[in-house]
């Protein structure tokens, strides 16, 4: 049973310090401020349009001058048509003046209409967003598994939800196996550990120990420090090669396989056809990805002299380098072939260390590949053992650095 301790750390303190105001500077405001300063200026300019058609629609309006008898009744005409034209001057200007008064009232009005309505049209838009916040600051690294799950309509805003919610799952899953491969590391690192202290226990408290038992004693010791070195030499090369290729320089796998291949001797007969595979990356990380291939297929093979054997073929599959090796050896479960690719993963008895390997053979070869941008795919071969293809990455024209995400691992339980 694992027990959740929340310390003092967690707790979070909603003093003057930490008062997050949401004054004019919230993004609500900024978009009531702008639907608001939108209309106001759509407003002003339909008000500017209505205002000049009128204005001259009003400069088009004529005094037409009626036929008066000649004498003394029509001397005055041009009197009474200036008067009448004075007049509708004045009636016109001020009822531009009017409509321009008014015009601007409706507009202030409406103006702080738009601010309320504003306010709360980018309250609606923004509601999912409160939502997804409020369950963000909920979600913490004891509960990856929560998400945030929006509703609606297929938008942008939950375009985002659905991103973020693909973020965590990604996490979530990184933290188990962070979680995982700390657990597993401990457990490794521990057993040499104890075995070393219970040597020395047992030579300490034998009284009558002589220089053989002790002698015997120091050399069992300094193998469990030398199996403890190689853990940690695997956990490095791990490390580094989850961390990327910053540098790169031309490799060819048929002269790395030539020359890491093992030669078989009373082991499994190794039979290679090599042609040249050229490709960018670090030649040690490679080579590493190479000996650990090679390694895994000699020991989990058939037991001595019952026709063990290991085949090792590199080449290029369109424009890519690539690296098989198969070998013979007991049925893999297809269901566990994905496991074997795991940190401190073995077939059959999980997390029993024997000489068998510390169980991160292939999960440093997953990575390596990774890290150069390249793709392990494993078979389990009917007859038994396994078939595993490593396919690099065409080489670019210039060396370009690190690559960003790292391919999936292939995995195909189907036999050959």
């Amino acid at each position: 049973m694992r027990l959740a301790m929340r310390g003092p750390r967690n707790i979070r303190l909603r003093g003057p310090q930490n008062l997050r105001l949401r004054g004019p500077q919230s993004i609500r405001w900024r978009l009531t401020l702008l639907y608001s300063g939108l209309f106001v200026a759509a407003g002003a300019v339909l008000l500017a349009l209505t205002y000049a058609l009128v204005a001259d629609r009003g400069d088009q309006i004529a005094v037409s001058r009626p036929d008066v008898p000649s004498g003394d009744l029509g001397a005055g005409a041009p009197a009474v048509e200036g008067y009448v034209r004075e007049q509708l001057a004045v009636q016109r200007s001020d009822q531009l003046h009017q409509l321009f008064v008014e015009s601007g009232v409706a507009l202030g009005v409406m103006a702080v209409a738009s601010l309320a309505l504003g306010w709360l049209v980018a309250g609606r838009v923004l509601a999912p967003l409160r939502t997804m916040t409020a369950t963000a600051r909920r979600i913490s690294a004891d509960d990856l598994h929560r998400r945030l799950a929006v509703a609606g309509p297929d938008d942008e805003l939950k375009d985002l939800a659905d991103t973020f919610d693909d973020l965590l799952a990604r996490l979530e899953g990184a933290f188990e196996a962070q979680r995982r491969f700390v657990a597993n590391a401990s457990h490794e690192l521990r057993t040499p550990l104890t075995l070393q202290q219970a040597i020395v226990d047992v030579a300490l408290a034998d009284p009558d120990a002589d220089v053989a038992a002790l002698r015997s004693a120091c050399l069992r010791v300094r193998a469990a420090g030398q199996e403890q070195e190689r853990l940690i030499e695997a956990l490095l090369t791990l490390a580094r090669s989850q961390r990327g290729v910053r540098e790169r320089e031309c490799v060819d796998l048929a002269a790395l396989v030539r020359e890491l291949l093992p030669d078989g001797g009373s082991g499994p007969r190794v039979s290679a056809e090599l042609m040249p595979a050229p490709l960018l990356g670090d030649p040690q990380l490679i080579g590493r990805l190479v000996s650990n291939l090679a390694e895994n297929a000699v020991r989990h093979n058939l037991p001595e002299g019952e026709g063990g054997w290991v085949t090792v073929w590199t080449g290029v599959v369109e424009g890519r380098a690539s690296l098989r090796v198969a070998n013979s050896g007991p049925v893999v479960p297809g269901d566990q072939i994905g496991a074997l690719f795991e940190p401190f993963r073995r077939l059959g008895a999980e997390r029993v260390r024997s000489r068998e390997g510390a169980g991160l053979g292939l999960s440093i070869v997953a990575a390596i590949a990774a890290a150069h941008g390249g793709v392990v795919e494993a078979r389990a071969r009917v007859e038994g053992g396994l078939w595993v293809e490593v396919v690099f990455p065409p080489p670019p024209p210039l060396p370009v650095p690190s690559l960003g995400a790292a391919p999936p691992l292939k995995i195909s339980p189907s036999g050959v």
